[in-house]
């Protein structure tokens, strides 16, 4: 069963990534803010549940939350800064548009880099401890997956609408055959050995 927050005294914002082990595209963030009382038998972590159904908690989500929002990083911005701290700017995008301001703030992971003064907590594996978590990665995996899905017929070789930018050995194959483009991320080299599949 998923917690509605982590503290009750102050506004609270769920943050989570998707992408950050993709090979092409960007890294996306969002931050939700949801109301105390917010309940739903099927949110959890987006990788736990079905591409419908993470469509439709999206809608659901954006209904019912007091505030959401969601932040960028592009592959170029992700090869000049590392994919970390990439990371870490796009949830600081996505709090950055957040109004109400959140007073508190709750990650998905083990590390953050601080947003301006909030406090915040680091809560490993917290898209399935925290709704407003999770109701993030929901955002952040559906909104990536629509930039992915809208770029993919520019070089449908890589298939993007299926792997999203993910190294699949098919995906890692099209660039050691035909190169990367301006989508990939040149600071991820992929190499002959990583094709066998151990």
């Amino acid at each position: 069963m998923l917690l509605a927050s982590y503290q009750q005294n102050l506004i609270e914002a769920g943050c989570d990534e998707a992408g950050r082990g993709c090979l092409a595209g960007p890294v996306f963030a969002a931050a939700v803010i949801l109301p105390p009382t917010f309940d739903h038998a099927f949110l959890n972590d987006s990788k736990q549940i079905t591409e419908k159904i993470r469509y439709e908690l999206r809608h659901e989500i954006e209904l019912k939350s007091i505030a959401f929002a969601v932040g960028m990083v592009d592959n170029r911005e992700i090869d000049k800064i590392n994919i970390l701290n990439a990371s870490f700017l796009a949830m600081h995008r996505a709090v950055e548009q957040l109004s109400p301001v959140p007073e508190f703030i709750i990650v998905d992971g083990n590390r953050f880099n601080n947003y301006k003064n909030l406090p915040h907590k680091c809560i490993v594996k917290g898209d399935s401890k925290y709704f407003s978590i999770a109701a993030a990665s929901i955002l952040a995996k559906t909104y990536r997956d629509d930039y992915m899905n809208n770029i993919a017929n520019e070089y449908p070789e890589y298939n993007w609408l299926s792997n999203k930018g993910y190294p699949t050995v098919k995906h890692r194959q099209a660039i050691l055959e035909l190169g990367y483009t301006p989508y990939h991320r040149l600071t991820f080299k992929v190499k002959n050995t990583q094709l066998k599949i151990f």
